[in-house]
């Protein structure tokens, strides 16, 4: 661990402690409808130009199921549109390379993937889909997606800090405001940036050259509107690459700069949400609580991944070569190994999925830390909107286990947390650990399973059920061993995508309806206070108990047993 990796941690660090007071001002600006922004000017017309042509009335509020309805309605409808826009690509417009129709079980999944912000791709994206499928298909779906789970997380907050009330919002005003206030203007300054730096944007077909000295060999050179799209796959934690490579590739993550910058931007709208919180409820010292208990599991799992990373293969250094700089297998030279075990962490603690190196030439420990965060349901930051909602639920368990210690009824922020209360939340979490070991179990045991493996033993255990555990956890990076597009491996990765989003908001959304019609009670001394120390160590401890037990079986067969092959045995695996 030299002194260039911690500068660079200290810097991260810093800007986004910096960042994330201004972007959760914004964010409060952007979530109340009669909000004022710096954009108004230019967009309030538009916007309700939008709510005249769509017939959605701004000044009405919905109850949490009313929301949820609308919400679902939305995303299947957007669902079906892309679906339909990937089979029949080949009619389409933007289409240069004449690519053909995708086959139906690949376009199922795909277009579950995008819409549910995963991002899974079982494809390589730069030999199968037109400009048009990335442009209007996936890029649609980025913008709304991202938008979706924000409104979720402003609803849950609404809940929180409302009482007596009976509505939290309006879904097609959230939907609306966040793409026109946040997400457009932010990725068109980050994709500006990102073709200064030399990220390509263009139409033109692809490029074949002739290698350099053998004239009948010859390459081709993959174009297409990449900064535009890799702006808001990563401000939107999609992650969803352009090319199969994703942002290992030079055309969308040119310099060091670039890499330092989306990695930044990754956390900067989830910790922009945190202090959100804090401003919507009156009590800013529980927002940075919050922010400060997923910094502190960020760090936990950097360190880890990073020293495994450094440390390299023993079998490597046995054979009597030197692992200097550690292990460099499946990492881009212009990285190196701090900068791949940063962004694999910073992309699998929040739901983005972007990748600049492959998780599955990890060391075994290395490659443990990026699976067990999205095992822990993707809280540390987290997705954009869904890292907050995702952790709120955490918050309500702790708080319900802290009143338990002390023999009171359980409150958060004045508000009695019922049985009602902890069902919501434990049902939520109940949704990720029977999607991921439930589909994980069925593949281990099933010959389409097994017969996409590229790795036999607890590596190959590994690779599906980080597949699983990408799916329902709706990150979409993946352990590049699994042959994955086969139509089982598309049907069943889509379930569990789509039972990860949307069987998680329901919950969430009915978590939001309760706490809404409480009354607020005034705190005593015997009141949790939810923002000291021992409020972010109860949080942390929650999260990784319950995350980290849940699936300790699983991952002790998969990576904690290969490293301990890799250390101690001579097998072969």
């Amino acid at each position: 661990m030299d002194i260039y990796g911690w500068c660079e941690l200290f810097l991260f660090v810093l800007l986004l402690a910096l960042l994330t007071k201004p972007m959760g001002i914004y964010l409060q600006r952007v979530l109340d409808p009669s909000g004022v922004t710096f954009l108004d000017k230019i967009l309030r017309p538009a916007e309700h130009l939008i709510y005249r042509v769509t017939g959605v009335d701004p000044h009405k509020e919905q109850d949490w199921k009313q929301y949820a309805f609308s919400l679902i309605v939305f995303s299947m409808v957007s669902l079906l549109f892309t679906y339909a826009v990937l089979r029949f690509q080949d009619i389409l417009p933007l289409n240069p390379q004449g690519f053909g129709p995708v086959k139906p079980d690949l376009a199922f999944n795909t277009a579950v993937s995008f819409t549910t912000n995963t991002n899974w791709q079982s494809y390589s994206g730069e030999s199968t889909l037109s400009y048009f499928s990335q442009m209007v298909g996936l890029t649609l779906h980025n913008f709304a997606s991202a938008a979706v789970g924000i409104g979720v997380a402003a609803a849950l907050v609404r809940g929180i800090c409302r009482q007596s009330a009976r509505t939290i919002g309006n879904f097609w005003v959230d939907l609306v405001r966040v793409t026109m206030y946040l997400l457009i203007p932010l990725s068109l300054v980050f994709a500006l940036f990102l073709v200064s730096q030399g990220v390509i944007d263009n139409f033109n077909p692809y490029v074949n050259v002739e290698a350099v000295g053998d004239p009948a060999t010859t390459y081709t050179i993959a174009q297409g509107p990449l900064a535009s799209q890799d702006a808001i796959k990563i401000l939107g934690t999609n992650g969803g690459g352009f090319m199969n490579a994703n942002a290992a590739h030079p055309y969308e993550n040119p310099t060091p700069l670039t890499n330092f910058v989306m990695m930044l931007a990754i956390f900067l709208i989830p910790g922009g949400l945190t202090y959100y919180l804090g401003l919507m409820v009156d009590n800013k010292k529980h927002g940075w609580a919050i922010w400060k208990a997923m910094l502190i599991l960020f760090l936990l799992g950097l360190v880890v991944c990073w020293w495994a990373e450094s440390a390299g293969n023993p079998r490597i250094a046995a054979m009597g070569i030197d692992p200097a700089g550690g292990n460099m297998e499946g990492k881009e030279a212009r990285f190196g190994v701090f900068d791949s075990a940063l962004f694999a962490t910073v992309t699998t603690d929040a739901s983005c999925g972007a990748v600049n190196s492959m998780h599955d030439s990890f060391t075994p420990l290395g490659g443990l830390v990026p699976l067990l965060n999205i095992q822990l349901g993707e809280v540390v930051f987290g997705g954009a909107g869904a890292g907050l909602y995702g952790m709120l639920v955490f918050v309500v368990l702790t708080v319900f286990l802290a009143g338990l210690m002390v023999g009171r009824t359980p409150e958060y922020l004045g508000k009695k947390i019922e049985s009602y209360n902890v069902k919501a939340a434990v049902i939520a979490i109940l949704v990720l650990t029977f999607s991921i070991l439930g589909f994980s179990a069925w593949a281990v045991v099933a010959e389409w399973g097994k017969s996409a493996l590229n790795n036999a033993g607890p590596h190959g255990l590994s690779e599906i059920l980080y597949a699983f555990s990408s799916g329902s956890g709706n990150n979409g990076s993946a352990f590049a061993g699994l042959s994955a597009n086969t139509p089982w491996y598309n049907i069943t990765i889509g379930l569990a995508m789509l039972c990860g989003r949307f069987l998680f908001i329901i919950p969430v959304l009915a978590l939001a309806g309760n706490l809404v019609g409480k009354k607020r009670i005034p705190a005593s001394s015997g009141t949790f206070p939810v923002w000291g120390i021992t409020f972010i160590a109860l949080l942390t401890g929650v999260v990784l108990i319950v995350g980290a037990l849940t699936f300790l079986p699983a991952l002790s067969l998969g990576p904690v047993l290969e490293h301990f092959l890799m250390v101690f045995s001579d097998v072969v695996y």
